[in-house]
């Protein structure tokens, strides 16, 4: 079997996976589980990749680990998908909507774990073929992606990066039509961390503020002001975003509360930033309150650093997706977070938007309870996954065999 036959062996045994990958998509949509809870997806992961002869590992907690191809290989790609579904609720009407009432996969990870899923079936049919080549795929299936610290880090901690020479992922787009892959080189998402403000002060009566610490003006002072001072101190091209998503201070309208407090992310295009933000926040929350006599603590959990794809696994990436009758398409950096940049941070990759809008249909947004994706996405991102394993490792194997020896 030579190489392009082994490409499209991989396309006909993932178009006859296409129906099963989209049952088990439903199924795990209709199931969702929040981080580190995804018991019952690590286990219907677990069961399908067995029945189709695929040794699996079991993570600490969940999640698991699945091996194709060389046992002893030359160069080993690995693919990572997550399985945590978000505490929002389906709004969606589809007839295999969330049965978890207020838990819903609004991010498209059971498509992404599905897509892996077909990726990996697909390898192992072709397994002898990875073994002459001294290919080996590892799939990383990670639990916890969307909290801080997210589950990248256990993984990593597993070991699942062993041996590892490249990694590679994608993340569905519902602002890019199904069919279309987004590829960008450098970075492709944004640092992010949670932020939590919380005041301290005498509380009082309304009709006497002077007597006190007015917590709750002194809060919507830091709501407004500290974001504004935020981007005066930092330099612009930083693309730092302060917003807050959580209010909390008091219960009563003549009363005025002693605490309060406020949350929300700081998300930072500008990795070197990130890492040196931090006395610079305190500053400024402490100057913003100061007047008012409040007491400031300011905690700030550290998330994520930018995605930044390599130049090696964009361009194994454009050739997996013209190979997958797929459209590379450019994309730009947004500011979301996202936890696949740990492993980028300690192996080489990249990260492909898969594009999930049906052409001419609505466009839809991630984290709303109303996010409908077009399935077909599935088995193009299950054969994009596994096509781009194969690139790379062909790509790699070539590149250490001599010209006149291939």
């Amino acid at each position: 079997m030579n190489d392009d036959a082994l490409l499209a062996a991989l396309g006909e045994r993932i178009a006859s996976l296409a129906p099963e990958l989209v049952e088990l998509r439903r199924d795990l949509h209709a199931h969702p589980e929040l981080s580190r809870d995804e018991t019952r997806t690590t286990a219907e992961v677990a069961r399908t990749l067995q029945a189709a002869g695929v040794a699996v590992r079991r993570l600490p907690g969940t999640g698991l680990v699945a091996d194709v191809g060389a046992p002893e290989p030359a160069y080993r790609v690995a693919l990572r998908a997550d399985m945590d579904a978000l505490p929002v609720r389906e709004r969606s009407g589809l007839e295999f909507a969330s049965t978890h009432q207020g838990v819903c996969h609004a991010c498209g990870h059971d498509v992404h774990t599905t897509a892996l899923v077909g990726a990996v079936v697909a390898l192992q049919a072709v397994a002898h073929a990875l073994v002459e080549r001294g290919i080996a795929v590892r799939a990383v299936f990670q639990a916890a992606e969307e909290v801080m610290p997210g589950g990248a880090l256990d993984a990593i901690a597993a070991g699942v990066l062993d041996g590892v020479d490249s990694i590679f992922a994608v993340h569905c787009d519902p602002s890019i039509d199904v069919g279309q892959v987004g590829l960008r080189e450098g970075a492709l998402t944004a640092a992010c961390d949670q932020i939590a403000v919380a005041l301290h002060g005498r509380g009082g009566h309304t009709s006497r503020p002077q007597l006190t610490e007015d917590l709750v003006f002194a809060l919507a002072k830091v709501v407004t002001d500290v974001p504004a001072a935020l981007g005066r101190r930092l330099d612009p091209r930083t693309g730092a975003a302060l917003v807050w998503g959580q209010i909390n201070a008091g219960r009563v309208a003549n009363v005025i509360p002693s605490t309060g407090e406020c949350r929300g992310t700081l998300r930072m295009l500008d990795a070197e930033s990130w890492l040196t933000v931090g006395p610079l926040l305190d500053e400024i929350v402490h100057g913003v309150v100061s007047p008012y006599g409040a007491q400031a603590k300011i905690e700030r959990l550290k998330g994520v650093p930018p995605v930044v794809n390599t130049s090696d696994g964009i361009s194994a990436f454009r050739r997996a997706a013209l190979a997958s009758v797929l459209t590379p398409v450019p994309t730009s950096q947004s500011l979301g977070g996202e936890d696949f940049s740990w492993y980028l941070a300690q192996c080489p990759g990249a990260m492909a938007r898969l594009g999930t809008r049906t052409p001419g249909g609505p466009t839809y947004d991630l984290h709303q309870g109303d996010l409908v994706v077009d399935e077909r996405a599935v088995a193009l991102g299950a054969r994009l996954m596994a096509t781009v394993a194969v690139v790379r490792g062909l790509d790699a194997r070539r590149a250490e065999i001599p010209e006149g020896h291939r």
